[in-house]
Order: C-alpha cells, then structure tokens, then sequence
C-alpha cells in the first residue's frame, strides 16, 4: 500500500468518493433487482394460475388436447392413478414436474433446476388439484423461471446508470477537493520562497472563512513571530559584537601605545587599563551566555529555598557606596535555583547602585500566594513609557550610560527572564521617587531547606 500513502490527497478522496458511490449505487441496484425480479415471479405466478384455472376448467369437461406447443409454457396432467394422460409435447416423455401434492381448493408453487426434468434451465412450477366424478386429477403448469439479471432491458440500464454515477463521483470529487485545496498550492509555493535570509513573505489567505484560512492566518502570525525572533537575533549579534569590539578596541589601543616604546613605556599602568577591558569582556561575556542558557531553556536545578535567607546574606556581604536599607519578612519560601536567584538578585542591586544617590531600599513579603521583592533607589527614576525598554537587551538609558559606560545593558533583561524561568515577572513600578523595581514568585508554603 506505499503507493497508496505516496498519492495526493486529492487522488486518495477522489478514489474514496468513487468508491462510497460504488457501494450506494451496487446496494441500490440490488434493491431494484431484487424488488423487480420478485413483482416479476409474482406476475408469472398468477398468469401461471390463471393459466391452470383455465386448463382445469377444460379438465373438468374433458382431456384437454395438449398436442400443440405452447410457447413459454409447458403441461402435465395425470389422473388420480397418477398416470399422466396428457401433456405439451416438450414434457410429453419427462417426469412429473414436481411432487407437490397441495389440497384440494390450493394450489402451489416451486422452482426446479432438475436437468432430468427441464434440461434447459430453471422452471417456476405450479401444482393445481383438478375436482372431477372420478377423483381429484393433477394439473402441472411451468414457465421458464427468470435470470438472477431479470432482463436484459432492466439491467443495462443499471449498469451504465452505476458507471456513470462512479465516475462522475469520483471526477466531481476530484475537481471539487483539487478547488478546495488549491489554496494549500499557494501557501506551499510561498512557504517554499522562505529561507533563513528572507522571512518578508506571507501566504495568501483564502477569501472563505474556513479551515484553511485559519492555517494561512497561523502561518502568517508564525511567520510574523519568527521574523520578530530572527530580527531579535541578529540585533543580539549585532549589539553583542559592537559591545566587544569597543573593549577589543581599548586593549588592542594600549598595547599598540605601548610597542611603540616597549622602553619607556609604564607597563604596571597599561596592565592595569588592560585588566579593566579584561573585566568589561568578562563580564559581557558572563552575560551573553546567560542570555544564550536561558534562551535555550537551560535551568539549574530547583529546590526549596529560604528567599529571606539568601536575601539577607547577599545583602550583609554586599558593600556599596550608599545606604542599605531592608525589610524582610521572615520564613519566606520559594522553589528554585539558588544560583539563578541570586544572580537576579545581584542584577537588580547592581542596577540600583548604578542610579541611586545616597539609598537603596530593599523589602520582601509575601501576599496573596505571591512572594514580593522590591529593590529601590533614590535617584532619577524611570519615565512610564520607558519602564518596558529598560528590560529589552542592549537597552541603556541616556543616564545609565553617562553613569556607567562600561554597561553591558544585559542586568534587567537577564533579570526578567530569570524571573520568567521561575514563574514569576519582573516589572518597573511606580515610586514617590527614583526607580522601583518589583519582583512577583509564587510562594512555597510549609518547607524549608
């Protein structure tokens, strides 16, 4: 059946089609075959009788004479001896045609195909008791039974009626599923002009509202995202090479400086700057394989942690430069990576230090089966329509760039996407002052590490 799975669809319904039709037109011919031939040996029957009233009628009289042929019809009478005393010439010297002895008043029918009897074929045979002064005579009466086909003139008609009706199901399904799918030619022909270089295509849509506009729709809106997902990638290598270029740049600067007068130049001072584009690279790097793990949906290992444990800790080794300042409800759990977290954690404090004047504000409580994390700064703030761009990747405002030029722009899109990962979000909120950023995760209740 290899064939049968490698045709079209278009040539598979079309067979199915014409043999759904097979089977209606066959069941229905067999209907009409039958309920035709049986009206049909219910005529001859009652012709066969009124043939045997008629004879009988002769019998009752006298012998009928039955030396002339009857075409389609053949005779037996016998007296009440049994001794058949008259009949056409074609059963002149046969047997009696049937055993039937039905009562008197009666009569009965059979069909015989005994070749001792009628070599030529199948007869329909009615037996009929004759009243006379002498007894009860028996009166046989055959005509030639019909064919299974009835006629020629009824099953002609049947047969090119079936062909027709075959063909023309499996022709009209066809051209109806090849209209049908003619749409799906389009969108395979455009699907096919699509490559990894050139998303701007969009399938055609069928102008009917069916089945197959809603799969050229959520192709084009699959198409849409993918589009976005590879314009998204090729900005991240694009941003991500320029970002590594500028420390490449710096280092390659210094080193050149210094081989032009390897004597008198200040090595421990060039180390130094060079060190700095060092970590810059580092930590652009550190970030880029974040992005990378999270985006391929790599994720360590979660388990039941102490969020105001590992809140606390990080905050009591972490030196700033300005006032800490925390409220942490006790006893707060949540489920995941101890790693993963703390590196959100430290994102968001970093971003904040960045900004802040003189105080940074850290709280965290539980609500509503929510655990929240608030990290604030009492600097500058976040315009409104800006709160969603701090969190796209490369994305540096105007004063995170002037307070720190080294930035990678990577802390709070990891940081949400961290987020993410847990189940949680990550949002700008608003703040009497500065910016405030608030961390949502469900909360874990009743275990601890």
């Amino acid at each position: 059946m290899s064939w049968w799975h490698r045709s079209s669809i278009r040539f598979r319904l079309a067979v199915v089609a014409a043999a759904v039709m097979a089977l209606l037109c066959t069941a229905m011919a067999v209907f009409i075959v039958v309920m035709v031939r049986q009206t049909a040996i219910d005529q001859r029957t009652e012709q066969l009788f009124a043939n045997a009233m008629n004879i009988g009628a002769q019998l009752r009289q006298n012998v009928p004479d039955l030396s002339e042929s009857n075409p389609g019809q053949v005779v037996q009478v016998f007296d009440p001896t049994g001794t058949m005393v008259a009949a056409t010439p074609e059963m002149a010297d046969s047997p009696p045609m049937t055993g039937l002895r039905p009562e008197p008043g009666t009569y009965a029918t059979t069909t015989t195909c005994d070749a001792q009897v009628f070599p030529g074929g199948c007869m329909i045979v009615l037996a009929y008791p004759v009243h006379r002064d002498d007894g009860v005579w028996r009166l046989n009466v055959a005509v030639p039974a019909l064919p299974w086909y009835v006629s020629p003139q009824l099953i002609v008609p049947l047969t090119v009626t079936w062909v027709l009706m075959v063909g023309a199901a499996g022709v009209g399904s066809y051209r109806i599923v090849g209209k049908t799918l003619q749409p799906v030619g389009g969108i395979t022909g455009t699907l096919r002009r699509i490559t990894s270089s050139d998303l701007r295509h969009r399938v055609p849509v069928p102008k009917y509202h069916d089945e197959l506009r809603d799969l050229a729709e959520t192709a084009n809106r699959t198409l849409d995202r993918t589009e976005r997902a590879v314009e998204k990638q090729l900005r991240f290598a694009s941003d991500a090479s320029h970002d590594l270029r500028s420390p490449l740049t710096a280092i390659r600067t210094r080193l050149e400086e210094a081989m032009m007068d390897p004597e008198d130049a200040d090595w421990p001072r060039t180390g130094e700057a060079l060190l700095d584009s060092v970590d810059r690279m580092q930590a652009l790097v550190d970030d880029l394989l974040q992005v990378a793990r999270l985006d391929a949906g790599v994720c360590c290992r979660k388990a039941p942690i102490d969020l105001t444990e590992l809140v606390s800790g990080e905050l009591k080794h972490r030196r700033t430069r300005t006032e800490l300042r925390q409220c942490l409800a006790p006893g707060v759990m949540v489920e995941g990576s101890r790693i993963e977290l703390t590196r959100l954690l430290n994102n968001l404090l970093d971003n904040a230090e960045r900004h802040a004047v003189s105080q940074i504000t850290v709280s965290l409580t539980r609500k509503d089966g929510q655990v929240v994390l608030e990290v604030g700064d009492d600097g500058e703030g976040i315009a409104p329509d800006q709160r969603e761009a701090v969190f796209q990747r490369f994305t540096r405002l105007e004063a995170s760039r002037v307070k720190d030029p080294g930035g990678t722009g990577l802390g709070l899109s990891i940081a949400r996407q961290l987020a993410q990962a847990h189940g949680g979000t990550l949002t700008a909120e608003d703040s009497d002052r500065g910016a405030r950023l608030v961390l949502s995760l469900p909360a874990l209740v009743g275990k601890r590490d």
